[in-house]
């Protein structure tokens, strides 16, 4: 249990490893699964207020246990453990939808969840391989935003609009030039990575240098959104259809 949840592993995590590749067919089973399941999940039936719940505990456990884990291993700080990267603000909304069901917290969940913490999931910024907590609370973490996200989309699809493209990528502006215009410069932070990219291997490393590095940032995300919300109505239209 000590090496488990210890402060060290001796055993790294290797991109597209097998327990790496595991973790990802996991992730995409449980995709395709809540897309099978919609139809129930809009119907709020005992399967959805099961998944709900269950969906809630994983995000708050997984918050806790690693705050947790940082702070009995001394090594917590603002700067690197506050829950202020995306997927740390997707958690946060996303547990709030959980609770709440309130269409606001719903797109901003949809949006700012599902493709960061599936990029996280393909490309982690992290070093510990399945022998450690870290992997784990990483995987499950990531995992149950991405999925959460989206349950909560498929059980309220009308909290969806192409208004809410525009309206959650103003707060996510707002939000970025906050965050890299003053807590970053302030704490020596790199949320958002707005201040360096991962050290890892990821996307951002084709998205240039200097101010086009966040041009590009802008315009993807922009193009993301849209993206994200035309095949999530396409996938309902599909569904209206097949119906009929």
């Amino acid at each position: 249990m000590d090496t488990w949840f210890g402060a060290r592993s001796d055993y790294p995590l290797e991109l597209f490893s097998i327990s790496h590749l595991i973790v990802l067919a996991i992730a995409l089973t449980g995709f395709l699964c809540l897309i099978l399941l919609r139809d129930n999940l809009a119907a709020k039936d005992a399967l959805f207020h099961q998944l709900r719940w269950l969906l809630f505990l994983v995000l708050l456990i997984s918050e806790v246990s690693y705050q947790y884990w940082a702070v009995s291993h001394e090594y917590w700080s603002f700067d690197r453990y506050m829950p202020l990267h995306l997927c740390g603000v997707a958690s946060i909304t996303a547990m709030i939808g959980l609770v709440t069901l309130h269409p606001f917290w719903i797109r901003l969940s949809f949006f700012l969840g599902i493709v960061p913490a599936a990029l996280a999931l393909v490309t982690p910024d992290m070093p510990y391989d399945y022998q450690h907590y870290r992997f784990w609370k990483f995987f499950v973490h990531h995992t149950a935003i991405a999925w959460a996200s989206l349950f909560l989309a498929l059980a309220m699809p009308n909290a969806l609009t192409w208004r809410s493209v525009f309206s959650v990528y103003g707060i996510l502006l707002v939000y970025a030039a906050f965050i890299g215009f003053w807590v970053n410069p302030q704490t020596g932070s790199n949320y958002l990575y707005l201040s360096q990219r991962p050290s890892t291997v990821s996307p951002l490393d084709f998205f240039g240098d200097g101010v086009w590095y966040y041009i590009n940032l802008c315009l993807v995300a922009f193009f993301l959104f849209a993206a994200q919300y035309g095949i999530f109505r396409w996938l309902f239209k599909k569904t209206a259809s097949e119906d009929n």
